[in-house]
């Protein structure tokens, strides 16, 4: 997978899903979540692009750990979804979730990641963003409540998950599908090999 050699990776994140996107591409990795406080993506917003949001707060997770190590290479990711102009996070609670699916419902919307990468040593950072367009099937209530009811919504972005039962909503996508799960793989790769070489 790489030509050079992989230094010790930490990823800044408590996701099951970024560490099985991981492990799935053969890296070896340390899990150590990021405690510091993650402002609301309105907050973020006003001025802001989405890809700066998304950057924000992944170097904030990053940075994070990185203060807490001296050496490895962490890697911060946020996932949001972007809607008609506004930055969908996680839901708060189930009517929160409902309403996000029935915006999303029959439309189109953008998953957007933002990813990071900090030496621990040296403080040498960089960030970038990934985006996926993803196209939803006209969603019925019974089946919107139901999937809530399953407990799957709470902790995504825009109250679903393409790897899981959320996948049944979705008729098509552009881009990158491991963006939607959470971590653009690819460009992840790239990114690294680069940042290990410079």
């Amino acid at each position: 997978m790489f030509a050079v050699k992989i230094p010790h990776l930490i990823l800044a994140s408590a996701s099951p899903r970024r560490a099985k996107l991981l492990s799935q591409i053969g890296l070896t990795f340390e899990i150590c979540p990021s405690d510091v406080a993650e402002p609301p993506p309105s907050a973020l917003q006003g001025a802001h692009t989405r890809n700066e949001v998304t950057q924000a707060l992944a170097l904030l997770k990053a940075r994070g750990v990185a203060r807490q190590r001296t050496e490895g290479v962490i890697i911060g990711a946020d996932t949001l979804v972007s809607f008609e102009g506004r930055l969908l996070g996680k839901p708060s609670d189930d009517a929160e979730a409902l309403e996000m699916l029935a915006q999303l419902s029959g439309t189109c919307h953008d998953v957007v990641t933002g990813v990071a990468l900090i030496e621990a040593a040296t403080g040498r950072e960089v960030a970038w963003t990934e985006t996926t367009k993803v196209y939803f099937r006209e969603l019925h209530s019974a089946e919107m409540t139901a999937y809530i009811a399953s407990g799957e919504a709470l902790d995504k972005a825009g109250s679903y998950g393409i790897q899981e039962q959320g996948a049944a909503f979705v008729k098509r996508i552009e881009g990158c599908y491991f963006n939607v799960v959470g971590l653009p793989l690819a460009s992840l790769v790239e990114h690294l090999s680069n940042f290990i070489c410079e």
